[in-house]
């Protein structure tokens, strides 16, 4: 049986997340405490005590969602066939593969995060599920909308689930064409930009130079990107991923069939919430996916 670790991004943040790590193991209190000191603020309160408001802030999202799923990563101590994470998460897989180390990765993310809170400001934007449409339907629909402002699909998610990105007009103009053509649900969700739309090309520019600067390894396994939905090893090839990442569409659904065609049948979410866990559900209804983000979800897996 082939083992993948699967790694969540912006959106299973949860106030509380990781404290039961803490407190349970020396490890997870040397990661926390280490991020503590990179990240010179108290991402640790912000973790585990809020306010929910703060820590939905992308700064201190995506720092708090990478720190608890590399601790839980290496609390299961697995070496697993492969790995991939969703946008955010992708740098969470990396670090578990060896490519980033805990301390680069988290230093990336923290930077990450700032650009993409400062593009949000730039240019402001926003995003909307789309449920029960393929991805034709959505694409002509954007395409359609393009007239009133930038709008793409940003995440493909899972089999009815598209999430698009673009200038708040683009997107309101998308959702009233998708509405039209009778697609069931599509909804804004609460997010402060555009994410994985050209509206982020100030944080991709500007992430360039700090990605050349930082050092990245061959994987010790195979983790599939978000970009091609296809595996990596390649340092050049990883660096080059997460810059386009940060304009680009996250192939979730492609990546997780070609871990499935490969071979991959038991898939592990490391990090707070089972968001992965729901869109593998309709993506490979027959994988074994489970989920551990908490002491006692550790517990039951080791």
């Amino acid at each position: 049986m082939k083992t993948a670790l699967l790694f969540p991004g912006q959106a299973s943040q949860y106030v509380g997340m990781g404290k039961d790590l803490y407190d349970n193991h020396d490890r997870a209190r040397e990661l926390f405490d280490a991020a503590n000191d990179i990240m010179d603020t108290d991402l640790r309160r912000i973790s585990f005590e809020g306010p929910a408001e703060e820590l939905k802030q992308t700064k201190y999202t995506q720092p708090a969602i990478f720190v608890h799923s590399v601790v839980m990563a290496e609390l299961l101590g697995i070496v697993p066939a492969a790995a991939a994470g969703h946008s955010l998460g992708e740098y969470s897989a990396l670090v578990a593969a060896g490519a980033l180390t805990f301390e680069n990765g988290l230093r990336l993310v923290k930077k990450r995060g700032e650009l993409m809170q400062e593009s949000g400001t730039r240019s402001p934007g926003t995003m909307a599920a789309v449920i029960g449409a393929e991805a034709d339907v959505v694409d002509a629909a954007c395409r359609e909308a393009a007239d009133a402002g930038i709008v793409q699909t940003a995440n493909f998610n899972s089999p009815g689930q598209i999430v698009i990105s673009g200038s708040i007009a683009g997107i309101d103009r998308a959702m009233e064409v998708l509405k039209e053509k009778g697609v069931r649900l599509v909804k804004k969700l609460p997010v402060s930009g555009a994410f994985h739309s050209p509206l982020m090309q100030y944080a991709q520019d500007e992430l360039g130079a700090v990605l050349d600067a930082t050092p990245i390894s061959e994987a010790r396994f195979p983790v599939y990107t978000n970009v091609t939905a296809k595996p990596v090893t390649s340092a050049d090839e990883i660096r080059d991923n997460l810059l386009r990442q940060v304009t680009s569409p996250v192939l979730w659904q492609s990546s997780m069939e070609h871990m499935l065609a490969d071979g991959m049948s038991r898939f592990i979410e490391c990090g707070p919430g089972n968001v992965l866990q729901g869109l593998m559900k309709r993506i490979g209804p027959d994988a074994n996916c489970v989920v551990a983000g908490t002491h006692e979800e550790l517990l039951t897996l080791k």
